[in-house]
């Protein structure tokens, strides 16, 4: 029998934390009775600049004074600005726009399947198959579900959209072997969609060697390389995109979370080898709207004008320096910190007797938001403006989580 509802009539879809929010300021936000608490989950690697950042709010302002939505039967100038955008600060040239993470995956997969038909030659009846990886995450959507590798998001739901493939993420060997295994009647493969850096599956950063294998192979197989930066995407590993965290690049790539700083917005940016969809064969009609590529405009030119990429590189390394530090200290209950830039984990040991749902709730009651990444691991993804004196302040805030979760022990 399904529980009961817990928020009225909004349907009961998530495990909901008692909590409230009414409003935001930079990396803080309060509740529905007045507590403020350190926001270090940040609508989940959503809010770039932190919440009612005072340029986001202005040129949404003046964009949605001049033209909030039309259509993309016609020609959007914001739109060509922030595709040329994104072009000019990567190694894509174009770009297609939709609302979400999930669907700009679901972009992906059909981008691949035609890749493998009208490309690689995979007969009509054959379903062209995608390699990803266990462990992924890569969204909602029955496609993007079934792209993902654990097994715990399909259930209920099967069967599952035909075509996928798994392996253990960073295992150069079990990828040769699965991909060998895929080809051994002939051309099956389109694409391989992999996260630089998993992010739900417990912030696991890619290895630049294993990485520099699939391409060589990609490439040697003529197949797709299509990397989901859905979370790592935008700033936050340091560098602007994932990718260059790895020295590889792939032939395409997907956004969303902080490219819009908290306004919904998602892409999908190709190479001209991947750039195969046509008038007709996929189309969005909120996506690269006028006040969603203005939002994500404004996160790119803050970006640069406030130097943020340097800054993040400085606060990773002082968040990881201060879980490292928290984690020596509790020994018995966490194995370390990993990540790049803000986007760090904080591993709790098998057997330590608490849960990363747990720790966030008891960080949740001294004031810090954070996030799991599964069962093991609290992750922390803030604003990208956070300095300091916030990462001390919240790292303070876990040490008494930690504490008051040891004293119930």
């Amino acid at each position: 029998m399904a529980s009961p509802p817990t928020t009225g009539p909004v349907m009961d879809t998530y495990a909901r934390f008692p909590l409230q929010l009414v409003r935001g300021r930079g990396v803080w936000v309060w509740d529905s009775s007045g507590r403020r608490y350190l926001d270090c989950v940040a609508g989940i690697a959503v809010n770039t600049l932190g919440h009612s950042d005072r340029s986001l709010r202005r040129a949404l302002g003046r964009q949605l004074g001049q033209l909030q939505h039309v259509s993309n039967l016609y020609r959007i100038a914001e739109q060509e600005q922030l595709a040329a955008a994104i072009a000019a600060k990567s190694c894509f040239e174009r770009v297609f726009f939709c609302n979400s993470g999930a669907e700009a995956n679901e972009a992906a997969i059909k981008l691949a399947r035609k890749h493998g038909h009208g490309v690689r030659g995979i007969p009509a009846e054959e379903p062209p198959l995608i390699i990803t990886a266990q462990a992924s995450f890569h969204g909602r959507t029955l496609a993007a579900v079934s792209a993902t590798g654990q097994p715990k998001y399909h259930q209920g739901f099967e069967p599952m959209v035909q075509g996928f493939r798994y392996f253990p993420f960073n295992d150069t060997a079990a990828f040769e072997a699965l991909l060998a295994a895929c080809e051994a009647p002939g051309p099956r493969v389109a694409a391989v969609l992999l996260e630089p850096l998993q992010g739900e599956g417990g912030v696991i950063p890619g290895d630049p060697a294993f990485f520099a294998r699939v391409r060589q192979l990609c490439d040697q197989h003529g197949i797709l390389l299509i990397f989901d930066e859905v979370q790592i995407g935008v700033g936050r590993s340091g560098r602007l995109w994932g990718y260059q965290q790895l020295g590889v690049e792939p032939d395409a790539i997907t956004l969303a979370k902080g490219l819009g700083g908290g306004f919904p917005i998602g892409a999908l940016a190709v190479k001209p080898a991947a750039d195969l969809l046509r008038p007709g064969e996929h189309a969005s009609t909120f996506g690269g709207n006028p006040m969603a590529c203005r939002a994500g405009l404004t996160v790119l030119e803050q970006l640069e004008r406030r130097a943020l990429l340097p800054h993040v590189s400085r606060m990773g390394e002082l968040l990881q320096q201060l879980l490292s530090e928290l984690a020596a200290r509790h020994s018995t209950l966490f194995e370390g910190s990993r990540g790049w830039g803000l986007l760090q984990g904080l591993v709790l040991r098998p057997g330590a007797g608490i849960t990363a749902p747990e720790l966030v709730k008891a960080a949740m009651a001294e004031g810090l938001l954070l996030v799991p990444a599964g069962p093991s691991v609290v992750r922390f993804v803030p604003p990208l403006v956070i300095q300091p004196r916030h990462l001390r302040h919240g790292v303070a805030c876990l040490e008494r989580a930690v504490q008051s979760l040891v004293a119930q022990a």
